[in-house]
């Protein structure tokens, strides 16, 4: 197979949560286990920093990455969803998987995959780790994909955990409490390995200690450290809390005599998108009009995000919205601003929302705007429609950013 024909294969015949929602979640972990078990374990060859949270999980992790990198080790980064092409899932100190490792572990253990009806998420799991063992890395940054507990990644034992924060997403797999979404996302604390919480929250705080002291573990609540004055590149104004979870979690390396000077902190702070290729967090797409994308999706991803639109001057504000079927919009709704043209759509994946129905929706509570057919059409109407002084938003999904970036 050709690797576009390798992409194919891999979408189209297993269940992907990306796409589909629901029916791709796998309840346990002995699918990973078992591909560990064929692949001969490559997840035991490198060392690690596992990171999970409901928002700043994906910056996070590339920030660590970065400062790693320029700290001079040899950088594996894992992360999910892609934004344009596959292959961003994986990559060695910024350069993502070479299209041809990708047709051959497939070639190689489709077979095996068939056989045992892997998921696109264990699978890519599978091969991430075995790229990582390959290449030989000092270190390997690894993004939990959703929850922590029963996530295909959390078969590794790294040398630092870490959890950015809790809130309220995809909690028909993980509950519907934030002490519930805590304990499932907890269950990346490993015994005897530090753990990094990012967000004190007094509902979260007692489970995350419970797990702690039943793993032996020493816990960080990063923002009750003393501020840093470092920065970053990535912009928004929710990265300061991110910043000081990478920090912290940074720290702890060096307490195991990894090398990372105050240079590489600065420097990999400030170049995580040189660094590391990260796309759509507080993106300026074009300065006339300006035009801002973030892949915020959920209440508290929203709230910074919307909150940092009205800290920006303009005269008009126009935002192109989509979102996915499941997600549950009456806890997102009343975040956007009411004064706004709206110019819904639907992302091009199978689990998009209805255009139509996202507009109604909006309607209803005394919003303005109309539906259209695609991201590209609602993007290409905003930029007709904006001055040069006004300014453009787009999000409400992942996906929605990645068609146009």
């Amino acid at each position: 197979m050709t690797y576009q024909e390798t992409l194919t294969w891999m979408f189209s015949q297993l269940p992907m949560y990306q796409h589909q929602g629901k029916v791709a979640y796998k309840a346990d972990l002995s699918n990973t286990t078992a591909l560990a078990n064929h692949l001969g374990h490559p997840e035991n060859k490198f060392k690690s920093v596992h990171v999970a949270g409901t928002n700043g999980k994906g910056s996070t992790s590339h920030m660590i990455a970065s400062v790693l990198q320029e700290a001079g080790y040899k950088v594996g980064l894992y992360t999910s969803p892609h934004l344009k092409d596959f292959r961003e899932r994986i990559k060695v100190n910024g350069d993502s998987v070479d299209e041809d490792f990708v047709v051959q572990f497939i070639e190689e253990n489709r077979s095996f995959f068939e056989s045992h009806t892997l998921s696109f998420f264990e699978m890519t799991v599978g091969m991430a780790f075995q790229y990582f063992s390959e290449k030989n890395v000092d270190i390997a940054v690894i993004e939990v994909g959703m929850g922590g507990r029963l996530d295909s990644t959390n078969i590794i034992t790294p040398e630092v955990s870490v959890i950015t924060n809790i809130g309220f997403d995809h909690m028909q797999f993980l509950g519907d409490t934030l002490e519930k979404i805590a304990q499932e996302k907890g269950g990346i604390i490993k015994p005897g390995i530090p753990v990094v919480i990012g967000e004190t929250q007094s509902e979260t705080t007692p489970t995350f200690k419970a797990l702690a002291e039943k793993n032996n573990a020493d816990i960080i609540f990063a923002d009750q450290k003393p501020k840093t004055s470092y920065v970053s590149d990535l912009k928004g104004s929710y990265q300061i809390k991110n910043i000081n979870t990478a920090v912290q979690t940074l720290y702890l390396l060096r307490q195991k005599d990894y090398t990372i000077s105050d240079k590489a902190l600065e420097y990999g702070l400030s170049h995580v998108v040189k660094n590391t290729g990260l796309l759509g967090r507080w993106q300026v797409i074009l300065k006339k009009p300006l035009v801002i994308c973030d892949t915020a999706h959920n209440e508290s991803g929203l709230t910074y995000v919307m909150k940092q639109l009205q800290t920006l001057e303009f005269e008009n504000l126009h935002i192109v919205l989509g979102a996915v079927k499941d997600k549950d919009l009456n806890s997102i709704i009343n975040l956007f601003p009411r004064e706004a043209q709206y110019y819904f759509c639907k992302p091009d994946i199978p689990r998009g929302l209805n255009a139509e129905v996202l507009k109604n929706k909006f309607l209803e509570k005394g919003f303005h705007g109309s539906a259209f057919p695609s991201v590209g059409d609602a993007y290409n109407e905003a930029l007709k429609k904006a001055s040069d002084r006004d300014l453009i938003f787009v999000g409400g999904s992942t996906f929605v950013v990645a068609e146009i970036i």
